[in-house]
C-alpha cells in the first residue's frame, strides 16, 4: 500500500509540474502522416510515473527492488533523451541491451545455476526485457491505451503476489497499478500529455521485470503473460508481416491491429476500451493455469490462443463487414420498388464510402441526408412510405 500511494502520490502532484515545464522546453509531439492525434501535443509525460516507480521500488527494497531500479532507470533516461533529442536505432538499441543486461544480471545472481546456465539465463533475459520494452513503446499510439494496459498489468501482478505471498511482486505490482491510474485522466479521452518514450520504456520495462520475477518465482507463463500478452502477439505479427512485405522494420509506421481500428473509424477511447477487454480476458484465462488441473489449462490455453487469432485477423473481418455494409447501403436506394422511377438513383457519395460509419453523429446524420430523396413530397404520396399519406 506505501509503495501504490507513494507512486500514485508522485504521479498527481508531479504532473501538472511537468506539462508547464514540457510546454515552455517545446517538448511537443507534432502530427504527420503516421500521427493518431491532430494537434501538437507534450510529449515526455511518463517522467513521473518511472520516478515514482523508482520511488516505490527502493521503498520495498530487497535484490529483485534494485533490478527493478535499474531496469526502469536505464531504460526510462533513454526514453528520455530519445523524447528530447531523438537516438539513432543502433545506439538507442545499444543502449537498451546494456540496460537489460545490467537488470537481468541482477535479477538472476541468487540463482542456483551453473555458469552456462546464469550466463544463458541473463542473455534471455535481457532479450526478454529489451523486447518487451520496445513492443509496449510501439503499442503507445492512442490516448489511454498504454496506461490502460499498465494498470491491468500491474493489478495482475499484485494479485499474483499477494496469491504466492510475495512482497516484491504484489508491492510491485500495485505501484505500477497507481502510476498508471494516476496518469490516465491526463492522457485518456482527450489527451493534455502523453507519456512518451520515457514512460513507455520505463513502464515497459516495470512490467518486463515483474513477468520475469513471476515466472522466476514459479508462476506458471500463462497467468504471468496474460497482462502482456496482446502486446507481444501484435508487435510480432505486425513485424513479421512488414518483414516478409520487403519493408524496412526499425522504420515508423501505423500497421498495427489497433492502428488499423483507428483507420476504420474507431475512436481512440474505443480501441482503448476494446483492446483492454481483450486484455482482461486473456488475464482471466491465464489464471486457470493456477488451478493444477491439466485439462482445464489446456483448454484455457486454446481458447486464449483463439482470442489472439481473432484479434489478429480483425482488421480484414472489419473491412469485409464494412464491404457489406457498402453494398447494402449502395444497392437500397436503386433497387427499393416503393421508390418512383425518377428516385431510383445510387446512394449518395457518403453512404457509398462508408468510411464513417459509427464514427460520430455529424458523420451518420451527413450519410443519412444523402440517403434521402431528393423530393420528400414525391417520397410521401408513396403508398407505406409515410405514415401520414397511408392514413388518407
Amino acid at each position: 500500500m506505501i509503495a501504490a500511494l507513494s507512486c500514485g502520490g508522485v504521479v498527481v502532484l508531479a504532473e501538472p509540474v511537468t506539462i508547464s515545464l514540457l510546454r515552455r522546453a517545446a517538448v511537443l509531439d507534432r502530427p504527420n502522416q503516421r500521427s493518431s492525434h491532430s494537434v501538437a501535443t507534450p510529449r515526455g509525460g511518463g517522467a513521473p510515473i518511472a520516478a515514482g516507480l523508482v520511488l516505490a521500488a527502493l521503498l520495498i527494497g530487497g535484490r529483485v527492488a534494485v533490478a527493478f531500479v535499474i531496469a526502469v532507470t536505464a531504460f526510462g533516461v533513454i526514453g528520455f533523451a530519445e523524447d528530447l533529442s531523438g537516438l539513432s536505432v543502433r545506439r538507442r538499441l545499444a543502449l537498451q541491451a546494456a540496460g537489460g543486461l545490467a537488470a537481468a544480471a541482477v535479477l538472476v545472481s541468487r540463482l542456483s545455476l551453473p555458469t552456462a546456465g546464469r550466463v544463458a539465463a541473463v542473455v534471455a533475459i535481457a532479450l526478454w526485457v529489451t523486447g518487451f520494452v520496445n513492443a509496449f513503446n510501439f503499442m503507445d499510439g492512442v490516448n489511454g491505451i498504454a496506461a490502460a494496459h499498465a494498470l491491468i498489468g500491474g493489478a495482475v501482478f499484485a494479485c499474483l503476489g499477494a496469491w504466492r505471498h510475495d512482497v516484491f511482486l504484489a508491492a510491485g505490482g500495485a505501484a505500477v497499478a497507481a502510476g498508471a491510474a494516476a496518469f490516465l485522466p491526463w492522457n485518456a479521452v482527450r489527451a493534455r500529455v502523453f507519456l512518451g518514450d520515457v514512460g513507455s520504456y520505463g513502464l515497459g520495462a516495470a512490467l518486463a521485470v515483474l513477468g520475469a520475477c513471476a515466472v522466476i518465482r514459479g508462476i506458471p507463463a500463462e497467468a504471468a503473460l496474460g497482462p502482456l500478452a496482446l502486446y507481444l502477439a501484435d508487435t510480432a505479427w505486425t513485424l513479421q508481416r512488414r518483414i516478409r512485405a520487403g519493408q524496412k522494420w526499425s522504420q515508423a509506421h501505423r500497421t498495427h491491429i489497433y492502428q488499423q481500428w483507428c483507420d476504420a473509424g474507431w475512436s481512440h477511447l474505443r480501441v482503448t476500451v476494446v483492446t483492454s477487454a481483450v486484455t482482461l480476458l486473456l488475464c482471466l484465462l491465464g489464471a486457470a493455469s493456477l488451478t493444477g488441473v491439466t485439462a482445464i489449462r489446456a483448454g484455457a490455453d486454446i481458447v486464449a490462443i483463439g482470442v489472439l487469432a481473432v484479434y489478429l485477423r480483425s482488421p480484414v473481418l472489419l473491412r469485409r463487414t464494412t464491404a457489406r455494409l457498402e453494398r447494402a447501403l449502395y444497392a437500397h436506394p436503386a433497387g427499393d420498388p416503393l421508390l418512383p422511377a425518377g428516385d431510383r438513383r445510387p446512394a449518395g457519395a457518403a453512404v457509398r464510402a462508408g468510411g464513417h460509419l459509427g464514427g460520430g453523429r455529424g458523420h451518420r446524420d451527413r450519410a443519412h441526408r444523402d440517403a434521402e430523396p431528393p423530393d420528400r413530397r414525391r417520397a410521401a404520396r408513396v403508398p407505406r412510405r409515410d405514415p401520414a399519406a397511408g392514413a388518407a
